[in-house]
């Protein structure tokens, strides 16, 4: 009877801990339409941004020149991105900081940034697809990358 009880006993404190268990450290999801303005990290107690709202595209009264957005600071350091418009079109777009203290940073951005420079090229917005594996990266560089669209547009 007693090695009933330490079974059972056991059994539960495997499930306990089994459906305590969180894979990821960041709650907050990552919605598709999302505005992305804000310079601010988002914090994973804070509500989600209300989606619907679309950022503005590169194209139309966009000023030609080079636009440096603000940084946005991420868990793994800041990201900052400097765009190039002429014809009211993106013609270039550079990643010019992002995490790099680690061999890991380097080896994840390595792929990452250029894929969302090229991203952006495409795109014409800050909406671009969030990177597998360089999620906080791909964050930050929105937000940079809609403060320099919008600087763009001033």
């Amino acid at each position: 009877m007693r090695r009933i009880a330490i079974a059972l006993a056991a059994t539960v404190s495997v499930v306990v801990l089994l459906f305590s268990y969180r894979t990821s450290t960041d709650a907050t999801p990552v919605a598709a339409g999302r505005p992305l303005g804000r310079t601010q990290p988002s914090h994973p107690a804070a509500p989600p941004p209300a989606s619907g709202t679309a950022a503005p595209p590169a194209s139309g009264t966009a000023g030609a020149g080079t636009f440096t957005g603000d940084a946005a600071d991420t868990r793994y350091g800041p990201v900052q991105v400097r765009i190039t418009v002429a014809g009211g079109k993106i013609t270039d777009a550079q990643a010019i900081e992002y995490p790099q203290e680690s061999g890991r940073d380097v080896r994840i951005n390595s792929e990452a940034v250029p894929e969302l420079n090229q991203e952006t090229l495409q795109t014409q917005t800050a909406q671009i697809d969030t990177v597998s594996g360089a999620t906080y990266t791909s964050e930050g560089y929105q937000q940079s990358l809609q403060s320099a669209i919008d600087q763009a547009h001033r």
